[in-house]
């Protein structure tokens, strides 16, 4: 009898999951190979996971696309959106449920220009110098409260406008993560000095955020669930290997 119960539960939860026909998906695509966009949409590992994970959950995946990272974290907060993928911060979670299962691991850097070095072992170091971070970004509890502190911060809605800043030195350093960082650099004209320095910032883990004020809010285990299915079969790995491939493949393109 037990058994029964629990199955019919399952059943129903998992008709009551599909019955909603889309999620609202809001992408920021400017953090290769994590996303990006080719001109017409987003691509890479964000959007790959998105559409897969709610696509198996039965769903159609609309993607908005906005003026900056700040407006997606609004919008979900509001829930004019569904889903973002986003690193979790007291502040969000008390508009956002997060996935435990990560997407993706990521170390944050400090990137700096050789032509103009700067000194940087811990978070402190930094309160010298001026920086550059994208509107709405959020590095963990103390890197906030040390931008609050020290007032020390450029924010843009770009990072080609981050990195320009750094390459004609009109700031000093730029936080980012390790990996979109030195991709988004590589083909990046001037950008030859513009290196990542050897500490880490810290260490995060990409997620799943729904909006509070959405539907899917009450099924974050059946999306765990899915997640960690993905993850085992080492899809996720993946298709991170497979955006890297194919931004590296778009910006070599004439």
């Amino acid at each position: 009898m037990r058994r029964s119960v629990l199955g019919l539960l399952a059943l129903l939860a998992s008709t009551a999951l599909q019955a909603a026909t889309s999620v609202r998906y809001c992408d920021y695509p400017v953090y290769p190979p994590v996303s990006w966009s080719d001109g017409k949409q987003p691509r890479g590992l964000a959007p790959t996971v998105v559409r897969e994970l709610f696509g198996r959950l039965g769903y159609r995946v609309e993607m908005v696309v906005l003026g900056n990272w700040q407006r997606c974290l609004l919008d979900a907060a509001e829930g004019r959106v569904d889903v973002v993928l986003a690193y979790t911060s007291a502040q969000r979670e008390q508009t956002l449920r997060f996935s435990k299962v990560p997407v993706l691991r990521e170390e944050v850097a400090v990137f700096a220009n050789r032509q103009h070095p700067l000194a940087f072992n811990r978070l402190e170091d930094l309160a010298r110098y001026r920086g550059g971070l994208l509107f709405g970004e959020s590095y963990g509890p103390a890197f906030d409260q040390f931008v609050a502190q020290h007032q020390n911060i450029e924010w843009v809605s770009s990072s080609g406008q981050n990195f320009g800043k750094l390459i004609r030195g009109r700031i000093d350093f730029v936080i980012q993560e390790r990996r979109t960082g030195q991709l988004f650099v590589e083909h990046l004209p001037g950008a030859g000095d513009i290196v990542a320095l050897p500490p880490a910032l810290s260490v995060d883990y990409l997620r799943v955020a729904v909006s509070r004020r959405s539907p899917l809010s009450a099924h974050m285990a059946e999306i765990d669930a899915q997640l960690q299915q993905m993850a085992d079969a080492g899809e996720l790995e993946r298709w991170l290997q497979e955006s890297e491939v194919t931004y590296r493949d778009m910006v070599r393109q004439p």
